[in-house]
């Protein structure tokens, strides 16, 4: 069950109270893709990055979770970067400088999903690129996943990350966002609303942070507590959340949870929650491997002691 995850890779420097400075992989498409390759899922991502020591990294970091990298076309002249900046609490805004113009996408041979999302799905050339990549799989029946996750930083305008929404979302049978994402794209309507507004072709999931998720498909419904951690920053939680979801679907050979209903949206929700619940608990986007999000899910013991919920 080989998915494909297509989008920006970039170096997260981060910032922290105090001066210091360090430097991890990052980059939305590819912390999902890390996530999902850890989680047990064959995965290739596909990705610019620079013939630098920052594209090295990139590189080895994907193939140390076990995931393939496909590097596309043309090759930029650095590798991105992002600066994250961490406030006393471990919330993150970041500063981007992102080349995105690849001219050709991997074929769909062999693929049983795609994963889409942030500056890949917005940032021209390369954004229609990836749009067409989606209608060619939604076309084929391949599931499709996407999570908008918005950063002005790098594209301000709000309407054209509206645009990119509406190419990409009637294909996606999983689409996740942040509250924050739903309230920049679609101000004043609630979570629990816009995911059931999304949910009937497909799951949508609205992510609030500390406040939990709202799941729906279909007929059903349902708010999901988040997970508990001792929280170091909530870096790459979204990501994990949703390589979290997908990973379900996978082991599932991409079939509804169960009957769709309540319950099975709520075992859903649950896994996903406490896969972003570790990820909140240590420095950076650093997704859990399946025996960490086993362990939690099966109420075994954990060295972190859980003391708040943490944001996704």
């Amino acid at each position: 069950m080989t998915v494909l995850v297509v989008g920006e890779a970039l170096i997260d420097v981060v910032a922290r109270a105090g001066g210091e400075r360090t430097e991890r992989v990052g980059g939305s498409p590819l912390n999902v893709a890390v996530g999902l390759a850890r989680l047990g899922v064959p995965t290739t991502f596909a990705s610019q990055v620079g013939d630098d020591q920052r594209g090295r990294a990139v590189k080895e970091h994907v193939a140390a979770a076990g995931a393939a990298f496909v590097a596309l076309d043309p090759s930029p002249r650095a590798t991105s970067t992002a600066v994250a900046t961490l406030s006393s609490t471990g919330n993150a805004t970041y500063e981007f400088e992102v080349d995105w113009n690849p001219t050709a996408l991997p074929d769909l041979r062999g693929v049983d999903a795609v994963h889409v999302g942030s500056l890949g799905a917005v940032l021209s050339p390369g954004a229609q690129v990836v749009a067409d990549l989606v209608a060619t799989a939604a076309g084929f029946g391949i599931p499709v996943s996407f999570d908008p996750n918005v950063r002005l930083a790098v594209e301000p305008d709000v309407e054209v990350w509206r645009r990119a929404f509406a190419l990409i979302a009637p294909h996606a049978t999983h689409l996740k966002m942040s509250d924050e994402d739903a309230e920049t794209l679609f101000p004043g309507i609630p979570p629990a609303e816009l995911a059931t507004s999304w949910a009937s072709d497909g799951l949508a999931v609205v992510t609030c942070g500390a406040d939990g998720s709202h799941l729906a498909r279909g007929e059903s419904s349902c708010h999901v507590p988040a997970g508990v951690a001792q929280v170091v920053d909530t870096i790459g939680a979204g990501d994990s959340y949703t390589a979290a979801v997908l990973a379900w679907f996978a082991r599932r050979s991409w079939r509804a949870p169960g009957d769709g209903g309540t319950d099975a949206l709520m075992e859903l929700g649950s896994f996903a929650a406490a896969a972003a619940a570790i990820t909140c608990s240590r420095p950076g986007a650093d997704p859990p491997w399946a025996g960490e999000v086993d362990q939690v899910e099966n109420g075994a013991p954990d060295e972190n002691a859980p003391v708040e919920r943490s944001g996704v």
